[in-house]
Order: structure tokens, then C-alpha cells, then sequence
């Protein structure tokens, strides 16, 4: 979960005189103290300098409805062209111009890409714009429903042992890093099992008059923008014929919503293989967190690719992202072509307009028993097949999730211009063979199963400031955070459950440590794509000493740049929340940003938040496999956590926050069964 603040800007005091002890150490001031000092400096100057910032555009929130405008987004022109062998002079310069425009159009979605980010930064004098408070009576449903689609319950499974045992069905957590089991045939058994341990509901939780649910896969604010469709061939007791159904989590069901031809799966897949769609709905997020909120729905993307992936792993199953096909293919596949269409308006604005209520299709999981070979996928002949899904019969009607709704513009448009397209290519899918994450430290996990730890993982609300970690156990977290197997230099993705990503690592973790036996307090950094080491020890602070530390394995690239007691700024940098100071160690997802998006192209900003929802869910997993607890944080200010480690520009940006710790259990709150759970939709 992650835990933002309202937008409405509160700047802080002055820092007081009390602060100055943490950059101290043995009496004198240290170099690496310096710099934090630096920083808590900039916060002053920050706070100063809003006195004089212009005050933020009042919404117009009387507008009795939503103000549409023509639309005006430019249809992608395909980069590949085609000219006779002996050109004319006007071909050639036909050619050339419209490559021109090509680049020119990309060179406009990066922009409008790099514009949100900047946009949506929090600062220590202004949070990005979000709503002033929450519309509790226009608060979005979070279960969406297909109304009259035919309802297939799944199947329910034990969670506690002794009831549970150590079998096929329910592997040791840590032991899938190493293997995975046999795969298992795909049944209605199998396919109740992957939900169920990915996406369903865990538990409810109630207190006073207030009753909410809480799921498999975390969210932030417990909001849940995240959808789920089954495209898969015919399965018994589901259906006879080859369906699209979507997941309904609330009844752990499947909803029917259409059947697709026959020659689908054996035409274009391997055996016994299935897909599974994800879409964003950005209203719910929005509700709560505005313009920042685009983010956060491709956070929680990335969290159930990591759900899914290790679901999948339970039952011998490999995941991975059809990152071939588009924006549209992935629409028509999941039904969701049907949606009325959303026109952007020009600013921020409150009105009634269910528009606001679609789903924007994300990405597509290839499902396939583990250890197959390479096999070939056709995206051109997969695309015009997927185009005719559009005459198929889809049945179900979307219910409605508010009444009122406020749209903020900049998330939409951002949304069209990351769209991806179709990737025209024939060839092999390759499947990385899979990788063993290293070991330091076995004895660290408590021997959960894995079902325990997904359906057991919870979001604390706050740390103890009291429990401490074994280095030894903090070793191994972080092993099991690296992309590539064990003795391999880091940059391929191809350990569990980074393998569902279709790209080399691009993610690092800046890491303030805080209670963490025999390491010093300070900030690290642990590289996660070691191809960018030399440019991350050219773009940050020269002072930085970029030294291994005590005990820490060969084939781990984490490095200590600074020691210091950076409790009070770590909890500064997060928005000034206790969670991220009171833990083990906190830390701050680093991208390597513009260049990718230059690189690949704008459809790669959303992908790099995926990358850190994937990371994220490792974390939840890992904190709880070893007795503890954790939750990622939405809220921090961007750019001074770039001043801290010295980046300068784009080319890396913090883009999550995450804390692991002890939790601290809020007695009020009584739990209850994820299933029969009560009637409210909450």
C-alpha cells in the first residue's frame, strides 16, 4: 500500500537546531554528513522560496458537467517504409519527411511522458495537485462487475497449516527461488489455485462502523485500479469452448464475457498455455491522489505481474509479457473496445461522466508450462486475428463505480501518448532458461509455504522503531531483489519472478539502513543492471565511496556510499512519514530514465513503474518470509532525493519508496475470513 498525503501544500518549519546531532559522528562533522546537511538546508531554502510561489489554479468544481473537446491525438504512423528500387527525387524527399514526422511524433509522446513525471513531482514546498479532500460519498467501487455475464465460481483453498501441508500444492516460499516444481496440467483446480493465490481476496478487516477488504496483491491506498481477464482455451467445468472471461475477486468467480475461436491457442501458442490481460481503471487511484495517480495504477500493474508470476511458479507454470502487441490488440482481446470514448478535456474538472470510468487495457501475460522450448509467435498474424475478437458476441454490461467524478487531464493525456503500438516481428519467443537467486542466508525464512506468505502479506501502517535485522538476512533479501541467476553479472531478467519482464533491468535501489546488525547506519546502493555502474558513480555525489561492505557475498553488487544516521532524513524525504525512519532499512527505486524513454520509446514510463511494483512485491514477500513486515510508499519529494544522491537532469529518477521493518499491529481492528466475506462492496 502506499500511503501519500493530501496535495494541499503545508510547508514545514524551519529545521531546528536539534536535527544538526544526525550528521555528526564521534563529535566531528563527516563528509557524508556534509551533504546531508546540504540537503536539509535545501529544504529551508524551499520552504522560503513558497512564499513567493504563485498558489495553485482553484478547480472548478461547480461545473455542472464534463466539458468535451474535440480530440485531437495524431494516429501512429508505422516506422517501417517501403520504397521501389529506383526511387524518384519526390519519393526520397516523401521518405524523409515522413520519417521526420515519425521522429518528431516520438520525440512528442517522451515529452508528454517527461512532462507528467516533472509535473507530478512532490516538492517540501508543493505536493503535486490532487483533490483538497476525499469525496467519501462519491468514493469508486472497488469491484467491478459485468452485469448479466454468466458467474463461474472457482475453487477455495486451505491457508493455515497444520491443514495446509508442505506438498506440490504448497512448496516452501524460499524454494522456488531455486526450482520449479513440475508444471501442472491447466484445470479448473489449477486455474482457482493461480487466482487465488495472486488476486483474490485475503481478508476483511472491520473497526467501529468501517469494513473493508483487503487483497492478494497490494494497492496503493487499498484502492485497486487493477483488472484481470482469462483468455484461455477450453477448460473443464469452466467452459467448453475457448473464452474471455473476466476475474471477479470479491466471489472469487470468473465472468463470461465471450467465446473466441477455436484455432486461437493451438495456432499461435504452445500447449497447454492460457493468457491473462491486465487493465488499469486510473478513477479509482484519482479519487484519492489526482495528477500523481498515473503512477501509482502502474505500481500496483507491476505488483500483480509479481503476483501472478509467483502464483504461477506454485504450479510449474513460467510467465511472460507478450510485449509485442498493442494498445488496441490488448483492447479487442480483453473486451474492452466497448467503453464510450473519452475525449480530454483541457484542464482539471468535477462533473458526471461515466466516461471516466474505462479501462485502459496495460499488458498480456503468456501463461506456459516451465522448460519449454523457444517457440514462435507472429504478431502481425496474432494482431489481424485479435482485430475480428471485435464481432465476436461479448455479454455483460460494466457497472457504474461513483456517481460525480473529477477528471485530471494530464493523467489522460499522458495515458494516449504512452500507448504502445504493435511491434511487427516474427520469430522465436525466447524464454530465458530459469535462473537460481543466490543464497547467503537459508536459515532467515521462517518455512512458511508460499501460499502462507502471499495470502499472509499485509501493508503496515507503522514501524516499531525498534526491531533490528541480522545483516546476514538483509544479504539475502537483496539476493533475492537481483534480476539474473547467481554468479552472473546482473542486467538480464531472468530470475523469479523478474522473468515475466520482456527487458534488461533498469531499476536500482538507493538504500538508507537503519537497524540493521553489524552494518553501519547509511546509505547504499544496490545495483540491479551492473552495465550501469560506471555511469551511476559518474552521475552521483563524488564523495560517495562506492565500497562493498563487511560481509557482503561476491555475486550481491551492493555498495556503501556514505555512513550516517539517516533516520530523520530518510522519514523527511517521504513526506515526512514516521514509516520510513522507524523500520530496518528503507529505500528509494531508482530508474535509469530519459535514456530509456529516448531510447524505446515513451511507452517504456509506465513499464519502468511495473519494473518497481515487480521489486516491491519481492520486498512485501521477502519481509514476511522472514517474520517482519513492509509497505511501499507513494509519497516522497522527487527531486530532493535526487539532490541527495548528487543526479542531476533526468537520466535517473526515484520513481517508489518502499520500508521493511517490524510492524506495529493496530488492536482495534478485528479481522475476519477473505471468503464468505460480508455484502458491502468496500
Amino acid at each position: 500500500m502506499n500511503w501519500d498525503a493530501l496535495s494541499k501544500p503545508i510547508p514545514k518549519p524551519i529545521i531546528p537546531l536539534g536535527l544538526f546531532p544526525f550528521i555528526m559522528e564521534g563529535g566531528t562533522a563527516t563528509k557524508s554528513g556534509f551533504f546531508l546537511f546540504q540537503l536539509l538546508l535545501l529544504q529551508n531554502l524551499l520552504v522560503m522560496a513558497s512564499k513567493f510561489l504563485p498558489s495553485r489554479l482553484p478547480l472548478p468544481l461547480n461545473s455542472p458537467r464534463f466539458h468535451r473537446l474535440p480530440s485531437t491525438n495524431k494516429k501512429m504512423i508505422p516506422i517501417a517504409s517501403f520504397s521501389s528500387s529506383s526511387p524518384s527525387a519526390s519519393s526520397v524527399d516523401n521518405s524523409v519527411r515522413k520519417q521526420e514526422e515519425e521522429e518528431e511524433e516520438l520525440q512528442e509522446k517522451v515529452a508528454q511522458a517527461l512532462t507528467y513525471h516533472h509535473q507530478t513531482k512532490h516538492g517540501f514546498a508543493n505536493y503535486a495537485r490532487g483533490p483538497r479532500g476525499l469525496d467519501w460519498a462519491n468514493q469508486p467501487n472497488p469491484f467491478r462487475r459485468y452485469i448479466s455475464a454468466s458467474l463461474l465460481p472457482l475453487l477455495h483453498f486451505p491457508t493455515d497449516r497444520p491443514i495446509v501441508a508442505v506438498t506440490d500444492d504448497a512448496p516452501l516460499y524460499s524454494s522456488l527461488f531455486h526450482s520449479l516444481p513440475p508444471p501442472k496440467p491447466i484445470s479448473h483446480s489449477t486455474i482457482s489455485q493461480l487466482f487465488f493465490d495472486s488476486l483474490a481476496l485475503s481478508a476483511w478487516k472491520t473497526t467501529g462502523f468501517s469494513t473493508w477488504s483487503l487483497r492478494v496483491n497490494p494497492s496503493s491506498g487499498n484502492l485497486h485500479p487493477t483488472e484481470a481477464y482469462l483468455i484461455a482455451p477450453p477448460i473443464q467445468s469452466i467452459s467448453d469452448s475457448p473464452f474471455v472471461a473476466h476475474y471477479a475477486p470479491k466471489e472469487h468467480s470468473l465472468e463470461l464475457r465471450a467465446t473466441i475461436p477455436s484455432g486461437f491457442f493451438p495456432n499461435f501458442f504452445p500447449d497447454n498455455s492460457f493468457l491473462i490481460g491486465i487493465s488499469s481503471i486510473f478513477w479509482r487511484e484519482a479519487w484519492k491522489y489526482g495528477e500523481r495517480a498515473f503512477r501509482y495504477c502502474n505500481h500496483d500493474v507491476g505488483h500483480a505481474i509479481g503476483a501472478i508470476a509467483m502464483a504461477a511458479a506454485t504450479l510449474g507454470w513460467d510467465v511472460k509479457l507478450l510485449d509485442g502487441f498493442g494498445y488496441k490488440d490488448l483492447e479487442k482481446l480483453m473486451g474492452l473496445q466497448f467503453f464510450p470514448d473519452f475525449k480530454i478535456p483541457s484542464r482539471p474538472i468535477k462533473g458526471k461522466f461515466l466516461e471516466i470510468e474505462f479501462e485502459h487495457p496495460d499488458c498480456l501475460i503468456l501463461v506456459f508450462p516451465n522448460g519449454n522450448n523457444p517457440f514462435d509467435v507472429n504478431y502481425k498474424e496474432l494482431s489481424s486475428v485479435v482485430n475480428e475478437f471485435t464481432n465476436l458476441e461479448w455479454k455483460g454490461r460494466s457497472n457504474s463505480l461513483s456517481k460525480e467524478h473529477i477528471c485530471w487531464d494530464i493523467i489522460y493525456r499522458t495515458a494516449e501518448a504512452v500507448k504502445k503500438p504493435l511491434t511487427i516481428q516474427k520469430g522465436e519467443f525466447l524464454v530465458d532458461q530459469f535462473k537460481s537467486s543466490g543464497i547467503c542466508s537459508e536459515n532467515s525464512y521462517k518455512g512458511f509455504t508460499i501460499r502462507e506468505v502471499v495470502r499472509k502479506r499485509r501493508s503496515a501502517v507503522d514501524m516499531d522503531g525498534v526491531t533490528v535485522m541480522d545483516r546476514q538476512t538483509f544479504y539475502q533479501i537483496l539476493l533475492h531483489c537481483l534480476p539474473s541467476g547467481k554468479g552472473e553479472k546482473h542486467r538480464r531478467q531472468s530470475t523469479l519472478p523478474f522473468r515475466a519482464l520482456s527487458w534488461d533491468a533498469e531499476v536500482h535501489a538507493a538504500i538508507f539502513v537503519h537497524r540493521v546488525i553489524g552494518l553501519p547506519k547509511g546509505l547504499y546502493f544496490l545495483i540491479r543492471n551492473e552495465d550501469h555502474l560506471e555511469e551511476l558513480k559518474m552521475a552521483t555525489r563524488s564523495e560517495f565511496k562506492w565500497e562493498k561492505p563487511e560481509g557482503c557475498p561476491d555475486d550481491l553488487p551492493l555498495y556503501e556510499l556514505a555512513s550516517s544516521d539517516c533516520r530523520e532524513l530518510a522519514k523527511r524525504l517521504s513526506c515526512h512519514q514516521d514509516i520510513a525512519s522507524d523500520g530496518c532499512f528503507s529505500l528509494g527505486m531508482v530508474a535509469h530514465f530519459e535514456p530509456t524513454l529516448s531510447e524505446k520509446g515513451a511507452w517504456m514510463y509506465p513499464r519502468l513503474f511495473w519494473e518497481t511494483g515487480v521489486l516491491g512485491q519481492v520486498l512485501y514477500l521477502e519481509a514476511h518470509a522472514v517474520g517482519i513486515s513492509a509497505t511501499g510508499i507513494g509519497c516522497f519529494f522527487d527531486d530532493p532525493v535526487h539532490e541527495l544522491l548528487g543526479f542531476r537532469g533526468s537520466k535517473f529518477q526515484s520513481l517508489y519508496h518502499f520500508t521493511v521493518g517490524g510492524p506495529v499491529l493496530d488492536k482495534r481492528i478485528m479481522s475476519l475470513p477473505a471468503y464468505p466475506g460480508p455484502s458491502i462492496d468496500a
